[in-house]
């Protein structure tokens, strides 16, 4: 059963996304291969294995100074995620998504992990940030979320450190008055390691844990969570976690000779009580 149930553990498709609004769409008459103007230059560039900036200074939604190192104190991972607050679009859907992959989780913000959510656009401020977490709050609703979950703001020269840090590369479009940037949930360890991004809109449960318990090496959750993490590994190019066959074909030979040896232990114990 145990096998099975590692066997049917189903790995969505995380949605990689750099796409904006429907405006941003290419003209008729333009082939795929060309690239949108207002695209240009938006990307992220993943950083894995570099160093969080544990000491770039924001304000949190009650307007106090803090540092993003502060975070990472309690001894638990971040899921972190650039966005402005007021994004009409793409945020939303990034949160929104972020939200729902959270709230199928068995783990709450603040429990076992940390979540950060940072704007990029130095002109929004703590009272903008303290009105999108209360609305995410009430969507989220998990006892003591507000204490994992946290909306940041910062000037240009916080923003900047944070972004470049992460490879995270947007600008502004002054045709549409929006920012061009795009959409991911990052990962980061303990110790301040980038170790996964999780590019996209929509956040699957399975892919949020494994992604989490891959920053501490295999140490949250439990037995079961461990062995799924053993069985599986995050592929680059598809976006999504993978089986790994080789260790699924491991773990079900060692569950095999475990069973074998339990139907045989006692065999042999009574086997030997009758020859002496």
């Amino acid at each position: 059963m145990f096998l099975l149930k590692l066997l049917k553990v189903s790995i969505p498709c995380v949605l990689m996304s750099v796409s904006l609004s429907a405006k941003l769409a290419p003209p008729i008459g333009k082939t795929v291969d060309e690239p949108v103007p207002a695209l240009k230059g938006v990307g992220i560039d993943q950083k894995i294995g570099s160093f969080f900036p544990v000491d770039a200074e924001f304000r949190d939604e009650e307007g106090k100074k803090v540092q993003l190192g502060q975070y990472l104190e309690s001894g638990k991972p971040l899921i972190v995620s650039p966005v402005y607050y007021g994004c009409q679009s793409l945020c939303n859907y990034h949160l929104n998504g972020l939200t729902d992959g959270l709230k199928g989780l068995d783990w709450s913000a603040g429990d076992k992990f940390q979540v950060l959510a940072i704007s990029f656009d130095d002109s929004e401020g703590p009272e903008l940030a303290k009105g999108k977490k209360a609305s995410y709050m009430k969507l989220y609703d998990r006892p003591h979320g507000e204490a994992g979950w946290h909306f940041l703001t910062g000037d240009s020269k916080a923003i900047k450190t944070f972004t470049d840090s992460i490879g995270f590369k947007f600008h502004w479009n002054e045709e549409l008055k929006e920012w061009a940037h795009p959409s991911a949930a990052i990962v980061v360890s303990p110790e301040g390691k980038i170790t996964r991004y999780l590019p996209g809109v929509y956040f699957k449960p399975q892919d949020i844990k494994l992604a989490l318990n891959e920053s501490v090496q295999g140490k949250l959750g439990t037995f079961i969570d461990r062995m799924v993490l053993f069985c599986f590994r995050y592929d680059e190019h598809q976006s999504k976690y993978s089986p790994i066959v080789v260790n699924i074909m491991k773990l079900g030979g060692a569950l095999m000779l475990v069973a074998l040896m339990a139907w045989l232990i006692p065999f042999w114990l009574r086997s030997r009580r009758r020859l002496t």
